[in-house]
């Protein structure tokens, strides 16, 4: 009887593990991840639609007259995202971006902890100062992340030390200009997380391509298929 009820407490809990696993997505809910991540639904929801998407300021990559621009929703403490950008991006980027068809635009989703916002005001900066360097800088970003929360790596300290490993980035001057231009930075980052539950966003990493909502890091196919449909 023991051994039957360990197992009972234990089903549980791998139901919630695995369904996190399958979604590969961190869902918000309030300030903090869901326990029951992974069970929200994900993939296609017909109501979003990228028109209605404000993405003006935002730091992006690709042309900025592309045939068709993909808002991206991320949250750099998120492991999910760093999946996602490392491993999957990278194929978006050779197939579309560089090839003038898709505009990717960054916007910022953070509920991780005090360093998921020091991140995204970093980002806003690093877009400020550095335009050129910041596809650079967040690839740094996400190869450095440790682990999630905030714990290890992603305080203001540890990114000032970062950026002076960020070829073409004056350390110095990006945490001087976060500094300053804190509260006009989270704005920003506030205005992303209000386009965000406008159109019913609730994970990282989270992408609406056209008329599809793609919530989690999924293959790579996946994405090129809505790509494909998008740009029809």
């Amino acid at each position: 009887m023991e051994t039957n009820n360990t197992n009972s407490k234990f089903l549980p809990v791998a139901v919630i593990v695995a369904g996190l696993l399958i979604a590969g997505a961190v869902i918000w809910n309030g300030m903090r991840p869901s326990p029951q991540a992974g069970t929200a639904p994900t993939g296609t929801a017909a109501a979003v639609d990228i028109k209605n998407v404000k993405t003006d300021g935002d730091p992006f990559i690709g042309k900025a007259d592309a045939p068709l621009t993909i808002a991206f929703w991320s949250d750099f403490q998120c492991p999910f995202c760093k999946s996602f950008e490392l491993s999957t991006l990278p194929d978006i980027i050779k197939d579309y971006v560089d090839t003038g068809k898709v505009k990717v635009v960054f916007m910022d989703f953070t509920f991780l902890g005090e360093d998921s916002t020091a991140a995204a005001l970093y980002s806003r900066s690093i877009w400020k100062l550095y335009p050129s360097q910041y596809f650079a800088w967040r690839t740094a970003m996400y190869v450095a992340q440790d682990a999630e929360g905030d714990q290890g790596f992603g305080d203001a300290a540890s990114i000032d030390k970062l950026d002076a490993t960020v070829s073409g980035i004056d350390a110095a001057k990006v945490a001087a200009d976060v500094k300053a231009n804190t509260a006009a930075y989270q704005a920003l980052v506030d205005a992303d997380r209000a386009e965000a539950q406008k159109s019913g966003v609730s994970a990282t990493p989270s992408l609406i391509i056209g008329t599809q909502l793609i919530a989690g890091a999924y293959p790579y196919a996946n994405f090129q298929a809505a790509i494909e449909t998008a740009l029809k």
